[in-house]
């Protein structure tokens, strides 16, 4: 087992990403969808390196059974020469055991490949949007496209939090607007559409939550649909506008999304 141990680890390393990223979406909880070639040509890389390493290890045991059954007077001679010059031998012993170090270490890596493979971590939820500090936008205060026509109007959590924030012409004034995101809350009982933003990967995320109101708070973490008018509040680009403010018709119950991220 020594011996094939590294290949192991490798191929249970290749196994992990290659299922999250060539055999499902996983990988979108992690990472943006445009790193999935990455994330695919690693596993594969892995695997080839796996493999190749355990196709190494049959033929070095291979040759070492081969050598032991056809020269057995040259394992003899060699144990006597061994009891002949013992300070040669205990050379040979302590050169295998440092050699032993590196797969014991190794092995370190079964554990998040195995999390990987049998229990792949949620997508960031309410934790980590209320650990995260009142987003500072970089935008300018200006003038936004107008929205498409017909009720509702799909948008995401970024695009509705830009427009309330920052739109001059107030394009969101009298529209109805629908978005999805899961439930987060604050202590005094207030409830919010939230959605985490990631540039490259979930260590980077951020969150955008829209207050909700005229509607009960469905339980934390779910996923909903929101369906409702914008309320504007606070002056342009000011601290009382954040966060904007939804005024609720319709609450529904969704499946999270694929990617449970918006990119920012």
């Amino acid at each position: 087992m020594r011996r094939y141990g590294p290949a192991l680890v490798l191929v249970l390393c290749a196994a992990a990403v290659l299922r999250i990223s060539l055999f499902s979406a996983l990988y979108l909880r992690y990472v943006q969808q445009g790193l999935r070639p990455y994330l695919v040509a690693s596993g594969a890389l892995l695997l080839a390196l796996g493999i190749a390493r355990a196709v190494a290890a049959g033929r070095t045991a291979g040759r070492e059974h081969h050598g032991e059954d056809e020269h057995p007077h040259e394992r003899e001679h060699q144990h006597g020469h061994d009891h002949g010059h013992g300070h040669g031998h205990g050379r040979d012993h302590d050169h295998g055991h440092g050699h032993d170090h590196g797969p014991r270490v190794a092995w370190l890596l079964v554990v998040p490949a195995l999390a990987l493979l049998l229990f792949p971590p949620p997508a960031l939820g309410s934790y980590s949007a209320e650990r995260e500090s009142v987003r500072q936008a970089a935008e300018g205060i200006g003038t936004f496209p107008a929205l498409p026509a017909g009720d509702p109007v799909v948008l995401t959590l970024g695009e509705f939090s830009s427009r309330a924030m920052y739109d001059s012409g107030r394009t969101m004034k009298g529209r109805t607007i629908r978005m999805v995101g899961f439930v987060t809350r604050d202590d005094s009982g207030t409830w919010y559409l939230t959605r985490l933003q990631i540039t490259c990967c979930a260590a980077d995320a951020r969150p955008d939550k829209v207050e909700i109101r005229g509607a009960d708070a469905p339980p934390v973490d779910n996923w909903v649909s929101v369906t409702g008018t914008w309320v504007p509040k606070g002056g342009l680009g000011s601290d009382e506008a954040w966060p904007p403010v939804l005024a609720a018709t319709d609450v529904r119950n969704v499946q999270q999304p694929e990617n449970p991220y918006e990119k920012r």
